[in-house]
């Protein structure tokens, strides 16, 4: 089965708890996706200055945030790794001069785990991480979603883990709902019309092109994951348009190619 890339936006990790419409859209997306043969997820919180990818054997959880409750430090996802699967994408990446070094023992971090649990919350399908390299930018990651483009006919979900939105220095805080603040909003709408377009070129020059670009991601690791689901997948894209939580995290997820 041929499975589409997807971009997730994984919000705070306190939604690894929460039952609510976002974690009720993973499950939603797993439902009628179906099961993978491995995932490989490509998360806004493993950042290295060249690519690597984690070979471990089982994916030790990560808890990798600080000052939330106690019980989410309790939590565990522990999948299978996937070997076989980074070794594959060792040899896609090689191709286009971009050999990922192999991480023996790196577990999964929060970015895979906490919308894993509720999609596949068995974890029982083979996971491995590719890592980001947020200095160099949409174009490069869109290359190497490019390169990863074969593992959608072998079985393999690839997923991009960020933000659509993400600015966590203009959090709202007040209790309640809250509605997406404009700018933010605005910036989330000119991503989606133009991944509708197929406008890759506009979209991998989003901080020139975009409104509101520095402000939205004051750096770029949470958004380079979008690339690498765009590049591995293509069009056609479709967006799940989940809004926003505490006003300045977009949590829109897509999906690319058929």
């Amino acid at each position: 089965m041929k499975f589409p890339a997807l971009f997730l936006s994984h919000g705070a990790p306190t939604l690894a708890m929460a039952n609510n419409a976002f974690t009720h859209s993973w499950a939603e997306i797993a439902v009628v996706l179906g099961r993978p043969e491995s995932i490989l997820v490509v998360s806004a919180h493993w950042d290295t200055p060249f690519p690597a990818v984690t070979a471990a054997r089982r994916l030790e959880t990560i808890h990798d945030f600080g000052g939330f409750p106690e019980a989410l430090y309790r939590m565990r996802y522990e999948p299978p790794g996937a070997p076989a699967l980074a070794s594959r994408v060792g040899e896609l990446l090689s191709a286009i001069g971009q050999a990922p070094a192999v991480d023996p023992d790196r577990g999964i971090d929060h970015g895979g785990w906490v919308p894993l649990r509720w999609m596949y919350p068995d974890a029982d399908i083979p996971v491995t991480q590719l890592s980001i390299q947020s200095e160099l930018g949409a174009r490069h990651h869109l290359e190497i979603g490019r390169a990863l483009a074969p593992l959608r006919d072998e079985g393999v979900l690839v997923i991009g883990s960020g933000g659509i939105v993400h600015n966590l220095g203009e959090l709202d805080w007040e209790p309640g709902e809250r509605a997406p603040m404009p700018w933010a909003a605005a910036f989330a709408e000119w991503m989606a019309d133009k991944a509708a377009q197929g406008a890759d070129d506009e979209l991998a020059d989003y901080r020139s092109h975009a409104p509101n670009a520095e402000r939205a991601h004051p750096t770029e690791d949470h958004l380079v994951p979008f690339f690498v689901a765009l590049g591995a997948g293509g069009a056609p894209s479709r967006r799940m348009n989940l809004g926003f939580d505490m006003g300045s995290l977009g949590m829109d997820c897509y999906a690319f190619g058929g």
